[in-house]
């Protein structure tokens, strides 16, 4: 067969794999129904039609601790496929999923719980008081992660009149040696000071580290908030806040009560 004649079958007999008028497109409820039943541990919270035909959109929640999250994926009606990735619009430039996941993101922020900032075992933490100490901050931090040094460099470093709480957890999966710093820290005779020079000059904390550091209790309590990176930062509104964020937007959330 030639190649305009192949080309010419081809066009011939798309029009009997497309849908016709007659087919009807299932419901956004029947393409929930059958996503839940082939996924029933997932919380399915909406499903609609995406720009591709013969695609649907689901945005699945979840939640930990207390984050929450919301993740866009794409099914078939029956749900035997799933496509996990960005939907782009060429025309218009711009990403479909992009602009959803950032919708959802808001909504996430918005629904997120506080934490019961007095309730924290602050005593398992290092306290360094900077000025009168008068503002209160909590900060989940790993001796070996990167960001968690920016955080003390370039933001920690500029606060005054604060308390700063820091939890140390280190993720051994990461940082090998993580644990061993923090627990060197937190048995030295001055765990403020050990972790500033560490953190800040690299200084490495003098000792063994054989005394009961809270290193487990503190995993537990980032476990319970649903608190899985470094650094995560806690105010005494109850805000969790991720990142390695600038000492102005600090500034702004220890004035909120």
């Amino acid at each position: 067969m030639t190649p305009s004649r192949l080309l010419t079958t081809l066009l011939l007999t798309l029009p009997l794999l497309a849908c016709s008028p007659s087919d009807a497109a299932p419901s956004a409820d029947a393409v929930k129904k059958a996503f839940t039943a082939r996924f029933p541990d997932r919380e399915v919270v909406s499903v609609a039609p995406s720009p591709v035909a013969g695609l649907y959109e689901v945005v699945i929640r979840s939640k930990r601790g207390v984050e929450v999250n919301y993740q866009v994926i794409y099914s078939d009606k029956d749900s035997k496929h799933l496509v996990i990735g960005e939907i782009v619009d060429v025309v218009n430039q711009k990403s479909v999923t992009g602009e959803r996941a950032e919708q959802l993101a808001k909504k996430a922020e918005g629904e997120r719980e506080k934490i019961n900032f007095a309730k924290l075992p602050l005593a398992k933490a290092i306290k360094d008081v900077r000025g009168d100490g008068s503002r209160k901050l909590v900060v989940f931090s790993d001796p070996d992660c990167p960001f968690c040094k920016r955080l003390e460099k370039d933001s920690i470093a500029k606060l005054g009149n604060v308390t700063v709480y820091t939890f140390l957890m280190p993720l051994s999966q990461l940082h090998p040696d993580a644990e061993r710093k923090s627990r060197a820290v937190w048995c030295s005779a001055d765990p403020a000071a050990a972790w500033t020079a560490l953190m800040r000059e690299g200084k490495q904390p003098q000792g063994d580290g054989k005394c009961d550091a809270p290193i487990a209790e503190v995993a537990q309590l980032a476990e319970q908030y649903g608190i899985s990176g470094t650094p995560a930062l806690v105010f005494e509104s109850g805000e969790l806040v991720a990142g390695a964020i600038p000492a102005e937007e600090i500034e702004k959330r220890l004035a909120r009560k």
